[in-house]
């Protein structure tokens, strides 16, 4: 019989307790990573919903037991979506939150309130899946992907927990993507550019219709600012589902900003409301873009847009306390709390600080248009004199178009390999590189951490330590192992 998902939670039979125990011991949990691992790597895709459809079926529908936030786009998607959460539990809900791809390990992709799921929970929610999984394997001539069975863990550890609403953002795509089993009461669609060509078609009209399969009827369109020919499509899709759709730039948008430091300082207008004094802490008009969406996407939750599941409007809507909040539009959010949830919030890996004297930034910006918006706040946010590069990229990407956008304000690059096996040999990058920045700005390091090293010391080699600065880019495993190797969690 399988498993009834909804509130209170889940119990569990003695002899269920003890084969999750066995199962959550150390040794478990590598046998559990490494038994997903098995099933191939993230970028081997055969487009259907067939398999995860029919597990999550089989497994009692989990991803039907509370609202979701669905959100898909090219860029920004991973830090919507935390600021989403952010505010979201602020509000006093209970919150999952699904990510992909991790910077450092595969529990960074399914977190409760705010926490990645625990080595033990991680082992536990495999054990969960994995009857149902086999079962499923068995009607198919394909066996369900490495994503899709970490897609219905998530979804089935959500309904576990329980939690109040998950926050869900798509892998790739969007139509065919795993996540899209749930039908979102917010679907958020971050800006949209030119990747993943090979899978989503190489137009942005062809990419924007993949994503815009998030949009579901009687859901709420919240669509960052878009290119024309992307807009086009998405609202096409608004129009034949039905939903309602609030537009960045008209609906909600940032109306002023200014460079603070450690981040900035934002006016946003929302859906219902205008909320002044927000620091943000990231960088760039690009994070002020991701902010005013994730309120938008927030404000339509919390104002009662359709939802599937249960819906705790009182705590989504509850005044901060020792605040008093009147109330402004209707529909409006407590201010105090929107500026205390934006306050906390954080993007790993998305121009991270990582070290100071030289500083080194970490990002994990992957195409032109991602590359074009960190180079812009590189310039706008740090006074660095001399900044020098570290890049690590995958073969599949434009890296020519990542290189055109680096070249104007990194003065000498050093390229290297991260641990992805798509991630393009040195040498070969080298030859890229050299094109573009010219022979005598371009370095070779096998390794990352000798890249690190060596662009440490390009950048302080003219002995003005202030005003040097590192940025280490490419890809998220790039700033996963960056993190990694600086030991970034540890001196925090």
């Amino acid at each position: 019989m399988p498993p009834v998902w909804g509130r209170p939670g889940r119990g569990r039979s003695p002899s269920r307790l003890v084969a999750v125990s066995q199962l959550s011991e150390p040794s478990g949990y590598r046998r559990a990573i490494g038994a997903i691992m098995a099933r191939g790597v993230e970028w081997e895709i055969d487009p259907t919903l067939d398999r995860v459809r029919d597990l999550l079926d089989v497994l009692g529908e989990p991803q039907r037991a509370y609202p979701v936030i669905h959100i898909a786009g090219t860029n920004g998607k991973s830090s919507t979506a935390r600021l989403v959460e952010a505010l979201l539990r602020e509000r006093g809900l209970r919150t999952g939150l699904y990510t992909s791809p991790e910077l450092t390990t595969l529990r960074e992709r399914i977190a409760i309130d705010g926490e990645p799921i625990s080595e033990d929970g991680f082992a536990a929610a495999f054990e969960d899946v994995l009857p149902y999984v086999q079962l499923v394997d068995g009607k198919h001539p394909v066996e369900l992907s490495f994503f899709e069975v970490l897609t219905a863990m998530a979804y089935a550890a959500f309904a576990d927990a329980p939690v109040d609403v998950a926050v869900v953002e798509a892998g790739m795509g969007g139509v065919w993507d795993a996540t899209n089993v749930a039908d979102g009461a917010v679907a958020v669609i971050t800006p949209i550019g030119l990747d993943h060509t090979r899978y989503l078609g190489d137009t942005l009209e062809e990419i924007a219709g993949e994503k815009a399969g998030i949009i579901k009827p009687g859901s709420v369109a919240v669509l960052a600012q878009q290119p024309v020919e992307a807009a086009e499509v998405l609202l096409r899709r608004v129009a034949e589902t039905g939903a309602a759709v609030a537009r960045e730039g008209i609906e909600y948008g940032v109306l002023s900003r200014d460079v603070a430091v450690g981040g900035q300082q934002l006016r946003l207008q929302g859906l219902h409301g205008v909320y002044d004094e927000i620091f943000l802490p990231l960088f760039g008009d690009h994070q002020a873009s991701n902010a005013a969406t994730a309120l938008a996407a927030v404000e339509a939750f919390a104002s009662g847009a359709p939802t599937r599941g249960e819906h705790n409007l009182e705590a989504a809507t509850r005044i901060a306390p020792g605040e008093s909040f009147l109330g402004g539009e209707e529909g409006q959010l407590d201010p105090a709390l929107v500026r205390s949830g934006f306050a906390k919030s954080a993007s790993p890996g998305r121009l991270e600080v990582a070290r100071t004297s030289p500083t080194v930034l970490l990002d994990a910006a992957h195409n032109p248009a991602g590359m074009a918006a960190t180079v812009n706040t590189v310039t706008e946010s740090f006074g660095f004199t001399r900044l020098a590069g570290v890049l690590a990229i995958a073969s599949d990407k434009d890296v020519a178009g990542v290189l055109d956008q680096l070249e104007p304000v990194v003065e000498e690059l050093v390229v290297t390999r991260n641990s992805s096996p798509r991630s393009m040999p040195p040498e070969e990058l080298a030859e890229i590189a050299e094109s573009i920045f010219g022979p005598e700005r371009v370095h070779v390091a096998d390794r990352l951490d000798d890249a690190i090293d060596r662009a440490i010391g390009l950048a302080e080699e003219t002995g003005e330590y202030r005003g040097a600065g590192v940025l280490i880019t490419g890809s998220v495993v790039t700033a996963g192992d960056a993190r990694t190797l600086l030991r970034v969690e540890e001196g925090r």
